[in-house]
């Protein structure tokens, strides 16, 4: 079973499954074949995405229950529509809203549950031996007890709790309140500030709210997917998508089981999908068997494809100029990298090491040496994660081949061992799964979170799973990439996790081909800021990335005059801002916010776009906005129209049908204005481009198609056209076909506008398409998909500018398809 089209949602107490069934007429009439929901199982109390989960058994209450999901299914198939929902075998919540969590914390290694989180009973910690590390304390434990903040209390079951403020444990054992009797328990309470450094379980990335499982172990494995798998016997979802797969011991073994938990008699039916963020070249095993990827590297591809190579240069040396950060994005991330290892995971890596050390037995390999030759590893490690198979060796290649350029001449015999082992772990493999578990959130958190906050030539190359490496994509190299493309996983280009809306990357990938003139332009208003700036807060490059913000996610019906429209505008970039001042933790950070300079830097944006009068710097800021706008809202519609055409499973992100100019969560995830969305869908062509419903006109023609006519895009093959005439004039286009025998559909799309506009002060949309040679057979019909169908002859020695006349972009199929 493969979707036609999925469409994202974001379920949450403010948006339930009754909230969703509402909207299903409405999703049907766009073309959408499935409903892709976000976790559905019992999550924390008031949780707003659901990964934060304490019952994977039971439907969330909260989102409408067993009976609520129950209609919304019933909804979605009566409209033809199926359902997949997002699991997350990767971690629990850590909280006492677990059952499983405070059964471990009551019985420690005699819970029933102790299996099923990933523990380290015995570690090196004496103080830690046979229990669990609960860094909650706002305060060193010693003084937590002296302060009096520590109380013993009667729980609502009559046994004895230990309550700190508004939680309450289980407490074993009797007498006083008393360092002895904190001892007797099966969990040591801790400094929140020294879980980096003594952690003794695995957590979702480094954060201490988040425990995570092992699915290695059959009993938790059957407890995590008991659920969907009876969703799936029921015949209420068609499939799953599984969240941080990477953070698993055996990503491939599990795929495996999970196919044959859903359905023994025919394991390949289900649909699943993974989580997977693929750099330098990765493509998903296919020894795991799934169906693809959620659709970060499409997304990745499609951005890299607009942007301009030219620009690059002159992009990287103002940005290293003004900030006095690296120019090239491989410094900063080695630089994140060995920060966030000794921020927030030295436990771990140490942890690390003495799997080694214990593993590698009588060989003379010291603790220490291991350690500081597995943290080089980790910095120089390509991709997220190995999987001990011959196909990491081009990761194994990078990652021992930069080591040794670091390695300290005592640990080269270490770094020779670990080489040997990891290539061929055979009894190394229990260690060397730690490492891969290790390696992934370490990448995460110094890439993502981190280096992608303190490396802005162009925040449109900065997102969820960009190979930020790769500036730009020429049309050959897009094409390649399409051709090796799975054709049954996910096409995104938003996601839930994304850094700035698609339609914001779209248009900041427009000053790639005014490079120059953006360059002069940031310097010039960066300068005309200064008054705004405190004791030389925020920094240049703070400013730098805000501005690129304000250019990029500045609403198309945003007037200057609107006082308040500006005022909101600027409130959101100001939660933006702050996020992203504490993600880089170079100026502020989440553990330690500096007010000081988040203050300067939520005035400075509230001075620039929040005052009540516009300043002549936002007259001019504005003047450049509507400059670029038009190629930048071409480029939004050439990516939808690629990800609707490509091979794969479109994917569309709730409310992403309308220009998406959001910014990181939770500003991604704020509530859609359906009804406005099905009252235009029934619309003719909108007299203005700057609605946002030209786009979602776009999607229903294109879904359309593929419903009436699915063959070309499920068994079809993804053909380049080559375009015949001056290469500079190829290169800012880009065509191809998906044919099935004789027949196909063929998709043409602008790669750089500006150079194709037709008037670029003008307000539509209109290019100027070059004189570029079709090489398509002459006296052929086909059908204008976006223009209800017209027929169009080929004429011998046609060309692109006669066929595409001055429209943004072309849909033409051997198949006549009206608009749905």
């Amino acid at each position: 079973m493969t979707p036609r089209a999925t469409v994202r949602l974001q379920l949450h107490k403010g948006f339930t499954f009754a909230d969703a069934e509402a909207i299903v007429p409405y999703l049907a009439r766009l073309g959408i074949s499935h409903l892709y929901t976000s976790p559905i199982a019992m999550a924390r109390p008031g949780s707003t995405h659901g990964y934060d989960g304490i019952d994977p058994s039971r439907i969330n209450p909260e989102l409408g229950g067993d009976a609520g999901f129950a209609q919304l299914v019933g909804a979605a198939q009566r409209h033809g529509l199926g359902v997949i929902i997002d699991i997350v075998p990767n971690h629990l919540a850590a909280s006492l809203d677990n059952p499983w969590w405070l059964d471990v914390l009551t019985y420690g290694r005699n819970s029933r549950y102790a299996n099923a989180f990933d523990i380290d009973w015995q570690g090196d910690d004496p103080l830690l031996r046979n229990k669990v590390l609960l860094p909650w304390l706002t305060q060193p434990l010693s003084e937590a007890l002296s302060s009096g903040q520590l109380e013993i209390v009667t729980r609502p079951d009559g046994s004895r709790g230990l309550r700190y403020g508004a939680t309450i444990l289980p407490l074993q054992g009797h007498g006083a309140l008393s360092m002895a009797l904190l001892e007797h328990q099966p969990y040591r309470l801790a400094w929140w500030r020294t879980a980096g450094d003594r952690i003794n379980w695995r957590r979702f990335f480094d954060i201490n709210e988040l425990v995570c499982l092992r699915m290695e172990d059959p009993e938790t494995f059957e407890r995590v997917h008991a659920l969907p798998a009876l969703l799936y016997a029921q015949g209420v979802i068609d499939g799953v998508r599984v969240d941080h797969v990477d953070g698993l011991a055996d990503p491939a073994d599990y795929c495996r089981r999970l196919r044959q938990r859903l359905d023994a008699a025919d394991p390949s039916r289900p649909y699943v999908v993974v989580e997977k963020i693929l750099m330098q070249g990765e493509l998903l095993p296919s020894s795991w068997g799934c169906d693809g990827t959620t659709g970060y590297d499409f997304m990745d591809q499609v951005n890299a494809l607009q942007h301009d190579a030219a620009g690059e240069a002159i992009l990287k040396n103002a940005w290293a100029a003004l900030s006095g950060r690296p120019r090239e994005f491989d410094t900063e991330e080695k630089i994140a990298r060995r920060e966030i290892i000794a921020r927030s995971f030295a436990a771990p890596l140490e942890a690390c090491a003495a799997a080694f050390e214990r593993s590698a037995g009588m060989t003379d390999l010291a603790r220490s040496s291991l350690r500081r030759t597995l943290e080089l590893l980790l910095v120089h490690f390509p991709v997220y994660r190995g999987y001990g198979t011959p196909d990491d060796g081009p990761a194994l290649d990078g990652a021992f081949g930069g080591a040794r350029q670091a390695v300290l001449p005592n640990d080269a015999f270490t770094l020779a061992a670990l080489e040997k082992w990891f290539r061929d772990p055979g009894p190394m493999i229990a260690p060397l799964r730690r490492f891969q578990q290790l390696s992934a959130p370490i990448a995460a958190k110094a890439v993502e979170d981190t280096a992608f906050y303190r490396h802005g030539p162009l925040l449109s190359r900065n997102d969820v799973g960009f190979d930020i490496r790769q500036f730009s994509l020429s049309p050959d190299a897009f094409h390649r990439h399409m051709m090796k493309r799975q054709p049954t996983g996910l096409l995104a280009t938003a996601t839930h996790d994304h850094k700035r809306g698609e339609d914001v990357r779209a248009r900041l990938a427009v000053l790639s081909e005014r490079a120059p003139e953006w360059t002069r332009l940031l310097a010039r208003w960066i300068a005309a800021l200064e008054p705004l700036r405190c004791d030389g807060m925020p920094s240049e490059a703070d400013i730098a990335m805000l501005l690129q913000m304000v250019v990029g996610a500045w609403p198309l019906d945003l007037a200057l005059t609107d006082a308040a429209g500006r005022a909101r505008f600027a409130g959101r970039l100001a939660a933006w801002q702050q996020k992203a001042l504490r993600e880089a933790k170079l100026a502020s950070d989440w553990s330690a916010p500096n007010e000081h300079h988040e203050t300067a830097a939520r005035l400075l944006t509230m001075g620039l776009v929040g005052d009540a009068q516009p300043s002549p710097l936002l007259e001019e800021v504005f003047a450049f906005v509507q400059s670029i706008a038009p190629a930048g809202a071409v480029n939004s519609l050439a990516q939808v129209l690629i990800k609707l055409t490509a091979p794969g499973v479109p994917d569309l992100y709730q409310g992403t049908e309308y220009w998406d100019f959001s910014l990181v969560d939770p500003d991604n995830r704020r509530p859609v204005d359906y009804p406005a969305r099905l009252r235009s869908i029934d619309e003719a062509a909108p007299s203005s481009w700057r609605s946002g419903i030209l786009k979602q006109d776009l999607i229903v023609r294109t879904l359309s198609l593929r419903r009436a006519w699915p063959d070309p895009f499920i068994h079809g093959t993804y053909e380049p056209i080559r375009l015949a005439g001056d290469p500079a004039e190829t290169e800012a286009v880009l065509a191809f076909c998906r044919r099935l025998g004789s027949e196909f559909v063929l998709a043409i799309v602008p790669r750089l506008p500006s150079r194709l506009q037709a008037d670029a002060s003008g307000p539509g949309l209109e290019l100027e398409w070059p004189q570029l040679g079709l090489g398509l057979p002459s006296s052929l019909t086909l059908f204008d998909v976006l223009e209800n169908s017209q027929p169009v002859t080929l004429q011998t020695g046609m060309t692109l500018k006669e066929l595409c006349g001055r429209r943004a972009l072309a849909l033409f199929s051997t198949r006549s398809s009206s608009r749905g």
